[in-house]
């Protein structure tokens, strides 16, 4: 299993979370996204960069992503394309998405994206607070302790 995180907005203090779980366990994780960001020098961490433009990091993670690996996104069409692929999928604010959710979750997400279009609802999601970091921290170790058992 490797760990392919959509980087472009992705927390920094969900990265720290990350990072101390993906050293402890030596679990190779690349940071995908159109520009650098700061990671640790590690061996099993990296970053690559795409190039710019709307989904260009979507697209290399959806390319790259193996059965079994997790991808860490809040992009509910990639999370498909993934789970379709038979990888994992968590969602920054803790929310993992597999076989059994995600179809529905790309429903509401279309759904949502409609009424957005029509200006019923304005707005996007709430900043990342405590409670979404302890979801996001248990979905990660979730994932993984799952995967050391396989």
């Amino acid at each position: 299993m490797k760990i392919l995180v959509d980087a472009d907005a992705f927390p920094n203090v969900l990265k720290e979370i990350l990072l101390r779980a993906v050293l402890k366990r030596q679990i190779t994780t690349i940071f995908i996204a159109n520009k650098r960001i700061s990671i640790p020098d590690a061996h099993y961490v990296s970053m690559k960069i795409v190039a710019q433009g709307p989904d260009e990091a979507d697209h290399r993670i959806a390319e790259v992503c193996e059965a079994g690996d997790l991808v860490i996104t809040a992009d509910i069409p990639l999370a498909d394309r993934i789970v379709t692929k038979g990888g994992v999928g968590l969602d920054p604010r803790g929310t993992i998405y597999d076989e059994n959710n995600i179809k529905h979750l790309l429903a509401m997400r279309n759904l949502m994206e409609e009424l957005r279009n029509s200006g019923e609802i304005t707005g996007g999601p709430s900043a990342i607070g405590a409670k979404s970091v302890r979801e996001f921290a248990d979905g990660l170790n979730k994932i993984l302790s799952k995967q050391i058992k396989n």
